[in-house]
């Protein structure tokens, strides 16, 4: 398809993740967005209030697993952010103990950084209800921003995901 770019080339012309206001989890000018906003939470460790709109549902009063997921990865992203490492997610584990519902209702996002080991971070991130209970949980891995790129970042990422 012309205008796209190969996997290969992406990861050649990509630098360091920056933060956009058109980003669809954090930015603040993405029309359909999440506009998550997330502040600190002890070392390591980020949270943020999310109110989940209608729109984002899946089955009638049950937000869409895939929209879980991009929370729960967006705040482990901002926790690696906030140790200053800019890294790519490269491996990413979704757990749904119950629905998320209905729309309208506050949840917390905790994300935080579990290990640092050479160019990995291994994250984790929970959803809570108002009733502290435990919705979403998710585990991560990322790779550090390298200054190698194209086929050995490739990889790399591969290498951490296993």
């Amino acid at each position: 398809m012309q205008g796209l770019k190969s996997i290969e080339e992406e990861a050649v012309s990509t630098s360091a993740p920056q933060p956009e206001s058109e980003c669809f989890a954090c930015g603040p000018d993405h029309a359909h967005g999440l506009k998550l906003r997330f502040g600190p939470d002890g070392p390591g460790c980020v949270i943020a209030d999310w109110v989940p709109a209608k729109e984002w549902q899946g089955y009638q009063g049950i937000i869409h697993g895939g929209i879980i997921a991009t929370v729960l990865d967006e705040a482990m992203s901002k926790a690696v952010a906030a140790a200053a490492d800019p890294a790519f997610t490269c491996r990413l584990e979704v757990r749904l103990r119950r629905h998320v519902a209905p729309p309208g209702e506050l949840i917390k996002v905790r994300g935080w950084v579990v290990e640092k080991r050479n160019r990995h971070t291994r994250t984790e991130a929970e959803l809570r209800d108002s009733l502290n209970v435990e919705r979403a949980h998710a585990w991560a891995t990322f790779l550090k921003v390298p200054a190698r790129t194209g086929p050995a970042l490739l990889q790399d990422c591969e290498e951490a995901s296993k």
